[in-house]
């Protein structure tokens, strides 16, 4: 009488192997995806710490006269690495009191709504324009000419004790345009224009 040969397992189709290859890749290619995704999202509920830098005196802006003033990012908002990419700029014009004798201003972030190039102020034309892509502003910050989808984004401001202040700005984009109004002025603990 004949042993009986030792069963052997039969061996994987060789579909299911290519099946749980392609599963694999799968898998591998959605977890890329979904870390940057996930990393966006978290970012996007995050929110910006309220931060307001001094831009000077009131005094240093004249009457119907645009000025850059540059500053330095907040700490909170900066790395020990960023060198001059740390710093931020604003245009300032001032605009007078209005009937109530309440200082008014424009503050501009110097950023292009197209690119975020950093514009120039013309005071011989009355015009801010953008050296990347020929983007142009009237000196209100309306959109006159060029590839900008939108006029100059405008920054929150304050004046705390005769100081001109605005709020730390991020690099403004068409999501997040720098006028939303801080959780202190929605909430009526802080007047926007005046602050003594």
């Amino acid at each position: 009488m004949s042993e009986p040969s030792p069963r052997t397992e039969p061996k994987p189709p060789r579909r299911n192997v290519l099946l749980w290859i392609t599963g694999g890749v799968g898998a591998a290619a959605a977890a890329a995806l979904g870390v940057p995704l996930a990393g966006f999202v978290a970012g996007a509920l995050n929110a910006h710490p309220e931060i307001w830098v001094p831009l000077g005196p009131v005094s240093d802006f004249p009457l119907n006269e645009t000025r850059l003033t540059t500053f330095l990012q907040p700490k909170e908002l900066s790395q020990p690495w960023d060198g001059p990419a740390g710093k931020a700029g604003a245009y300032v014009r001032n605009l007078g009191k209005d009937a109530a004798g309440i200082e008014q201003f424009w503050v501009f972030a110097m950023n292009c709504t197209h690119l975020g190039c950093p514009v120039t102020w013309f005071p011989q034309s009355g015009l801010f324009m953008c050296p990347c892509h020929g983007g142009v502003y009237y000196e209100n910050g309306d959109h006159a000419s060029g590839p900008p989808p939108r006029g100059l984004y405008k920054m929150p401001w304050r004046i705390t004790h005769g100081v001109l202040e605005v709020q730390a700005p991020h690099l403004p984009t068409l999501q997040d345009t720098l006028e939303h109004p801080s959780k202190f002025v929605q909430l009526g603990l802080i007047d926007r224009k005046t602050t003594t």
